[in-house]
C-alpha cells in the first residue's frame, strides 16, 4: 500500500486497533492455557473459536448489507485462514499442553524475522538495509538461545523431547503465521474486511474438525464436567482474541507496512509473561529471558529501517509538493 493510501487512515483508529492487538493477544496465550487445562481439547477449542467468531462477524456483516458470497474473496481468504488460524494458532493452542504459556509467547516472538524473510516483494529494500541484516543475525542468535536449554536436557527424559518437538513446530507455525499474513496483506484487496475475516476464521474452524476426529477429541468430552473459568476463557478468546484483535490485525495489514504491524510479536510476550508469572505461577528461566531480550532487540532494529525509510519518504514527498517559483 502506498504511503498516500497510509495518511488517508485515521491515525486514532490506527493507535486502537495496535492497542487491541498488543494488550489482547498478549493475554490469549493464558487463556487458551485456562481452556486446555480446564478439560477442552485443542482441537475442539480451535474449531469451537473460530467458527463461532466468523459466524457472529458473517452475521453482522450481512446485516449491514455487505455482500457476503464473493468466491474469489472466500478462497483467499481460507488460504490466509487456514496459514494464519488452523496451522499456526493450532499449533500455539496445542503446544500449551506441554509448554508454558510465556514460553508460548516467547518463541512465538520470532516472527517479524520470518516477515522480512518471506516478503519477497520487500527484498530490495529490506536487504539493503544493515540495520536489518543485523537483526535478522541476532534474532537468530536469540532463537537459538531460547532453544538451548532444552538441547542440553535432550536425552535425558521424555518430557525433554517433548518440548523440544513442540518448539521445533512453533518455529514452523511463526512461519505459517508470517505467510498467512503477507498472503492476507497482497491478495485480500477487495471486500468487506469484516466479511473476509469472518471468512478466514470459518475456513481455519472447519479445518480444525478433521483434526478432532482424528486425535478423538470427541470421544469422551463431557461438556458438563467443564469448569466455568474455562468457558469463560472460550468467550473471551472468541469476543476478544477473534473478533476484536484477529479483525484488527486484518485491518492493519491493509493500511500499514507488514513489518510494522508485526511489532506486536515484542509486546505480546510480555503481557503473557506478566500474566503467566502472576495467575498461573509459570517460571521463565534467567536463560529464556535473556533469548526473548535478544529477540525483542533484533526486532527492533528491523523496524528501525522501515521507520526511518517512511521517515524519508514523508520527507521527499513534501518537498515534491512544494511549488516552484522563478
Amino acid at each position: 500500500m502506498s504511503l498516500k493510501n497510509q495518511k488517508a487512515v485515521s491515525p486514532l483508529l490506527v493507535i486502537i486497533a495496535f492497542a487491541t492487538v498488543y494488550i489482547v493477544w498478549g493475554s490469549t496465550y493464558f487463556f487458551i492455557r485456562m481452556a486446555v487445562l480446564g478439560g477442552i481439547p485443542p482441537m475442539v477449542l480451535g474449531a469451537l473459536r473460530f467458527t463461532a467468531a466468523g459466524l457472529l462477524l458473517i452475521a453482522w456483516s450481512a446485516i449491514k448489507g455487505e455482500k457476503i458470497f464473493i468466491w474469489k474473496n472466500i478462497f483467499h481468504a481460507a488460504v490466509s485462514g487456514i496459514l494464519l488460524l488452523t496451522i499456526a494458532t493450532g499449533v500455539v493452542i496445542c503446544s500449551e499442553q506441554t509448554l508454558p504459556s510465556a514460553m508460548v509467547a516467547i518463541m512465538v516472538s520470532s516472527s517479524p524475522i520470518w516477515f522480512v524473510l518471506i516478503d519477497k516483494s520487500h527484498w530490495g529494500i529490506n536487504f539493503k538495509s544493515r540495520a536489518t541484516i543485523t537483526g535478522l543475525v541476532i534474532g537468530f542468535l536469540g532463537v537459538i538461545l531460547l532453544f538451548s536449554e532444552q538441547f542440553g536436557n535432550l536425552f535425558t527424559g521424555v518430557a525433554a523431547n517433548s518440548k523440544l518437538i513442540w518448539m521445533l513446530l512453533l518455529v514452523l507455525g511463526t512461519i505459517a503465521w508470517s505467510a498467512g499474513s503477507l498472503y492476507s496483506k497482497y491478495k485480500l484487496t477487495s471486500g468487506a474486511a469484516p466479511v473476509n475475516t469472518g471468512w478466514q476464521m470459518i475456513a481455519a474452524g472447519l479445518a480444525f474438525v478433521p483434526g478432532c476426529i482424528l486425535h478423538h477429541e470427541f470421544n469422551g468430552l463431557q461438556l458438563q464436567n467443564i469448569p466455568a473459568n474455562s468457558w469463560f476463557a472460550v468467550l473471551y478468546l472468541i469476543m476478544f482474541g477473534s473478533i476484536a484483535a484477529f479483525s484488527a490485525y486484518v485491518w492493519l495489514l491493509q493500511v500499514r507496512p507488514a513489518t510494522q504491524v508485526s511489532t506486536y510479536a515484542y509486546v505480546n510476550p510480555v503481557i503473557a509473561v506478566i500474566l503467566g508469572v502472576v495467575f498461573a505461577g509459570e517460571h521463565i528461566s534467567v536463560v529464556q529471558i535473556a533469548g526473548l531480550m535478544i529477540i525483542l532487540g533484533s526486532v527492533l532494529l528491523i523496524n528501525l529501517a522501515k521507520y526511518q525509510k517512511e521517515k524519508q519518504a514523508k520527507k521527499t514527498e513534501g518537498s515534491l509538493l512544494i511549488p516552484v517559483t522563478d
